[in-house]
């Protein structure tokens, strides 16, 4: 395969990892297939079992874990916010539920109250 080819995938590679692909869509995740497409070139053409691939498939490599490092790093601080969110959801639920609990028992005691006076007022009239 000539060395011209060879800088076709190279080059469709630089694209992709810019994000300035020509022949697929933007954003599309860096892996063999589309470097081939990108290069213009049908699925597949990039194989291990051809040695004149091999630096390519390694760039390919790299930029993939260098595409999805910044994935897991968000998805990591996702986890971690979410973690948050529930542990301040239980609490608000627990304050929300102390607070129910609180005005059950001024009610009875408003009650209870009530009660008492009105029965205390016989004894004062």
């Amino acid at each position: 395969m000539s060395s011209e080819l060879i800088d076709e995938y190279f080059e469709a590679l630089e694209r992709l990892k810019n994000n300035t692909p020509i022949r697929i869509p933007k954003g599309s995740k860096i892996n063999n297939d589309n470097v081939s497409l990108e290069a213009g070139r049908k699925k597949g053409t990039i194989k291990k079992s051809r040695p004149v691939f091999d630096e390519l498939i390694e760039e390919i490599k790299k930029a993939n874990e260098k595409d999805i490092k910044p994935i897991l790093e968000a998805q990591d601080k996702a986890d971690k916010y979410k973690e948050k969110f529930i542990h301040y959801k239980k609490l608000y639920e627990e304050c929300l539920n102390r607070e129910l609990m609180y005005l059950e028992k001024i009610d009875k005691l408003e009650q209870l109250l009530k009660t008492n006076r009105s029965t205390n007022n016989k004894y004062f009239n």
